[in-house]
């Protein structure tokens, strides 16, 4: 264990090291790095950042959101041009056919549920499932981005309150079911609202009832 400790110590000052010249920009190479194929400490990172520099809180959920969004360019990528025969190797045929049919009945949700929950959630592999059922490309960059930046807010407000403790902390939140039933809400009424907005935009002069 405490040889364990020891890595992890020397890895993140190792990380620290790399992202002081970028300032407030390595936030977002950490986050596109990790979102396109190399798994970083995204989290620590942000948490991090936060606990230097609480004000800025909200500059870098957005920096690690958009920087987790564009990284995960690339899988779509993979997973566009061939990401079936690459999920088939990765699990059981059984749960291959329920995220298939997932994604082909709630492709959005089906995506931003898993980018909302921390490590060790596979969110690559859904990621993936995405691009292979041709999700398009807009839809599948907002509902990455979108579920990014619930985890992140989550992330800074928790370590606003509690210090870098809070990537510990968050994980096991998200893993008890009335946390994710409380984000599954909080995410729905933002799309009713996103979505009620964008109609009265397109319609302004339609009445709420017609006869």
């Amino acid at each position: 264990m405490k040889t364990l400790k020891h890595i992890l110590s020397r890895y993140t000052a190792f990380l620290w090291a790399l992202l002081k010249p970028l300032g407030v920009w390595g936030i977002m190479a950490v986050a596109a790095i990790d979102g396109a194929f190399v798994g970083l400490p995204v989290d620590a990172v942000v948490a991090g950042y936060v606990y230097l520099n609480h004000s800025r809180f909200l500059l870098y959920v957005l920096l690690a959101s958009a920087g987790s969004t564009l990284g995960s360019l690339v899988v779509y990528v993979i997973g566009y041009e061939g990401g079936e025969e690459l999920l088939r190797k990765h699990m059981p045929p059984e749960r291959f056919e329920k995220m298939h049919s997932a994604f082909d009945q709630h492709p959005f949700w089906s995506l931003m549920l898993p980018a909302i929950l921390p490590p060790p959630t596979p969110f690559k592999l859904f990621a993936l499932a995405a691009a292979m059922s041709e999700m398009g490309l807009t839809r599948y960059l907002l509902a990455i981005f979108f579920g990014r930046v619930i985890r992140f807010s989550l992330l800074a407000l928790l370590t606003i309150q509690f210090g870098p403790e809070a990537v510990h902390l968050m994980g096991g939140l998200l893993r008890k079911p009335f946390m994710l039933l409380l984000l599954i809400t909080a995410a729905t009424l933002v799309w009713l609202i996103g979505s009620r907005l964008r109609a009265n935009r397109l319609h302004p002069g339609r009445p709420e009832n017609s006869a």
